[in-house]
């Protein structure tokens, strides 16, 4: 895949620009990567860091062992790659604003696989809010998580980042600093 891919984390802080073909893209159902997402298994797209672009700030990284490091956003925590070498950098699938256009090459570790993961999809499905309390707060629910969408929407010509203005906008709107 070459089409340019962009993302970021959850609150927007950090965001990247993908400038050039995917190497793979991997489930890998490791124990770290379990635990480095919180999630069943880590998703990654890996992409040569030529081709690779940070804006805003850059991820804060976590030696996780002696063979890579874990990226993730300093504000909001949100985990984003995985880098066993300057050359290349794996950026978790839950990131790109369209994870929708990736597709799996293959899987690794599958031996450490959660057991439930075959009959996932098989499940019945339930909507969000099942009961009454579930459908309160959800009909309340104010979404604070950054859009996904193109870097180049946020920044003028000048390179200026009109997030900043945002941010101080709403700041002062609920008298918070963020």
């Amino acid at each position: 895949m070459s089409a340019r891919l962009t993302g970021g984390c959850q609150c927007g802080a950090v965001r990247f620009r993908i400038k050039g073909p995917l190497i793979k893209v991997v489930a890998c159902h490791c124990r770290m990567c379990q635990k480095a997402t919180g999630g069943l298994f880590g998703a990654y797209a890996a992409v040569a860091s030529e081709h690779l672009d940070w804006i805003g700030e850059r991820p804060t990284r976590f030696r996780s062992s002696s063979a890579a490091e874990r990226g993730f956003c300093p504000r909001c925590g949100t985990p984003l790659t995985f880098e066993w070498s300057p050359e290349r950098c794996a950026i978790a699938l839950g990131a790109f604003d369209t994870p929708e256009a990736l597709s799996f090459d293959h899987a690794l570790e599958v031996a450490n696989a959660h057991p439930g993961l075959a009959s996932l999809l098989s499940l019945p499905e339930k909507p969000l809010a099942d009961t009454p309390e579930a459908a309160r707060a959800y009909g309340a629910l104010q979404n604070f998580q950054h859009p996904d969408k193109e870097p180049d929407d946020e920044r003028r010509g000048d390179g200026h980042d009109d997030r900043q203005d945002k941010s101080q906008n709403k700041s002062q709107e609920t008298g918070r600093t963020q």
